[in-house]
């Protein structure tokens, strides 16, 4: 039996009377997103999507989609080493499956112009001929500067482009959005392929009151009424809940704290944080301080954008370090690179009383508008102890003060992009794996399909065709260690010994030997160099001379004793024992003398 519901309705004049209606009548609003009309052209040729950096890390991004002979790459960036990576300048992508397919390579697009975008393209452009490359404006001013000190300037051609830009190959269409980020012209880019659209957003953010140029929400929303096959998005905030704040009240905050500082104001940031280090200049100068800078990267960066037209500020508003002192405390503003507590950074030397020019004096507020880089904190908090000692006032970025905010979409702002875009496919990039996993558990939240998300290694290739997309075959992207000028990868190898030798030490067993008759002439010598303590260890010692004469006695009566041989088995046999005993994988070197009689 059906049950009853009776609504009043208010009484209006004679013609409204009280109805009767059903509970099954009633039906609550589903609001549903329109539903996609998705196009692919008739092909059996797939569209190939893979990353030689970027994935299952923060840095060194270069994405790279293939179609037929043509390949476009999307950024080249490089990754700095971690502080286990002993000696190493940088760490780049292997470029093999790029010079193996350079005859495909139509163009290079630049997303925006921080380094783990574009500071790969001077070592990529060493090993691969790459036609031209297309940068916004500041990214492309970065580049050329980039490329002439290392000589390259004609290596390849660099052009601008602007919002509406287009580009077109044979079977491959480009084209921009411009979004929010710490840096000025910073676009995502649109990939029209045979098997479907596919967008890659760069890092980005939305905010509401930008410092620079507004994010392109209207041309997002008519890209995905045009069908989005796959998504490539910044996952980088994907674990930090609601929106990123944004800059302008950075801004506000700094203003405050030079208002309150009664003497000399030491400022550190992100380099690449080119908004900030604008406006903060600007506030200098809005309070009569003279600007000093200290640190190579942001004396290039306020260069160029200085010339660009980013920053319309007098050089008579700069003073040398070594004029500090010519002006009254309350009238220099130092800013200066240092913000991770890096020993060799400005501010560092600074706090440890070595720095040529400056030092600390009472009085003196030091502000990070910065946060510590995770395995940086301890670095961090080392300097502000050191500063805090020699009398000066430090201010961090805290809930109460803040002075720093990310430049990357927090998780209200990456599920505004899947309403937006709505993609049939989803591979989440620029991050850790569990940021990766986590982002595609918030698409699904929004539209997402389940299934549709790939969490994807470097190397891995992703296959779209016809509406459908599948794991493909996987190419080389190890990490390449650049040590030095040294591009081979033969660093590589360099920095796995560093290590253990940080670790295990090493051995060095020397043999003495005649080959002309093929015998040992004297007892092997061991000799330890970090890996266990010699006078506690003369049973192991004993036993590992046993161990190696027996290993090249049995060379030498071999029917073809070499050194190679010899070296061999020495470590062969030796390596297990000390791990056996000591627990160790110490480096052994194998050291022969020979007596060659004629």
């Amino acid at each position: 039996m059906k049950k009853e519901t009776m609504v009043d309705i208010p009484a209006n004049g004679d013609a409204l009377e009280k109805e009767v209606l059903n509970n099954e009548d009633i039906k609550p609003f589903i609001f549903k997103q329109k539903e996609v009309k998705r196009r692919y052209s008739e092909t059996q040729i797939s569209t190939k999507v893979f990353a030689l950096g970027g994935l299952e890390e923060i840095g060194k991004n270069t994405y790279c989609i293939e179609y037929g002979d043509e390949i476009i790459i999307i950024d080249a960036g490089v990754k700095f080493p971690d502080a286990d990576m002993l000696g190493v300048n940088a760490v780049i992508p292997d470029y093999s499956y790029l010079l193996e397919n350079q005859h495909k390579i139509k163009a290079m697009f630049i997303t925006h112009g921080h380094e783990d975008h574009i500071g790969g393209i001077h070592y990529l452009l060493k090993q691969v001929k790459i036609p031209v490359i297309f940068a916004p404006p500041l990214a492309a001013a970065l580049i050329k500067d980039r490329l002439k000190e290392n000589k390259l300037t004609g290596a390849t051609i660099v052009n601008d482009y602007l919002a509406d830009d287009v580009w077109k190959s044979a079977n491959l269409r480009v084209s921009f959005a411009a979004l929010n980020h710490s840096i000025p012209d910073a676009f995502g880019i649109l990939i029209e392929t045979p098997n479907g659209n596919i967008f890659s957003t760069g890092d980005y953010k939305f905010d509401w009151s930008p410092l620079g140029h507004y994010s392109e929400l209207s041309k997002l929303a008519a890209m995905g009424d045009n069908g989005i096959e796959l998504l490539m998005a910044d996952s980088t905030n994907a674990e930090v809940e609601g929106y990123t704040p944004g800059e302008r009240g950075i801004i506000e905050n700094i203003d405050k704290l030079f208002i309150k500082a009664k003497g000399r104001i030491f400022i550190t940031t992100f380099a690449s944080n080119v908004h900030r280090i604008q406006y903060i200049i600007e506030t200098a100068q809005k309070y009569n301080r003279k600007i000093v800078i200290l640190g190579r990267s942001i004396e290039r960066i306020i260069k160029i954008i200085r010339q660009m037209g980013h920053l319309k500020i007098s050089e008579k508003e700069f003073v040398k370090p070594n004029d500090i002192n010519k002006y009254k405390a309350n009238q220099i503003m130092v800013i200066s690179t240092g913000s991770q507590g890096e020993p060799m950074a400005a501010l560092s030397r600074i706090a440890n009383n070595k720095h040529q020019q400056i030092s600390i004096i009472s009085g003196d507020t030091i502000i990070f508008s910065s946060s510590p880089i995770p395995g940086n904190r301890a670095d961090v908090e080392r300097l502000i102890n050191r500063l805090t000692r020699v009398g000066a006032k430090v201010i961090e970025s805290s809930i109460s003060n803040k002075i720093h905010t990310s430049g990357h979409a927090s998780q209200e702002e990456q599920k505004l992009l899947f309403t937006l875009l709505r993609p049939n496919y989803f591979m989440p990039m620029h991050g850790e794996f569990r940021m990766l996993k986590k982002h595609v558990e918030t698409a699904e939240s929004v539209n997402l399909e389940k299934g549709h998300g790939f969490v994807m290694a470097n190397g891995d290739t992703l296959e779209l065709l016809n509406g459908h997309a599948q794991i493909g075959k996987r190419i080389d992207a190890d990490a390449v260690y650049v040590d030095g000028k040294d591009m081979t990868g033969q660093a590589s190898n360099v920095i796995r010994e560093r290590d253990i030798l940080s670790r295990d030490g090493l051995i060095a067993v020397v043999v003495s030997i005649d080959s002309q008759t093929n015998k040992l002439l004297s007892q092997p010598r061991i000799i330890s160099r970090g890996s266990f303590y010699v006078k506690d260890s003369g049973n192991i010692i004993g036993e590992s001379i046993n161990i190696v004469t027996t290993a090249v006695l049995e060379v030498l009566n071999s029917s073809k004793p070499t050194f190679g041989a010899i070296k061999g088995a020495i470590k062969s046999s030796l390596s297990p024992y000390i791990f056996r005993t000591k627990r160790r994988n110490p480096l052994i070197i194998p050291v022969i003398l020979n007596k060659n009689k004629h």
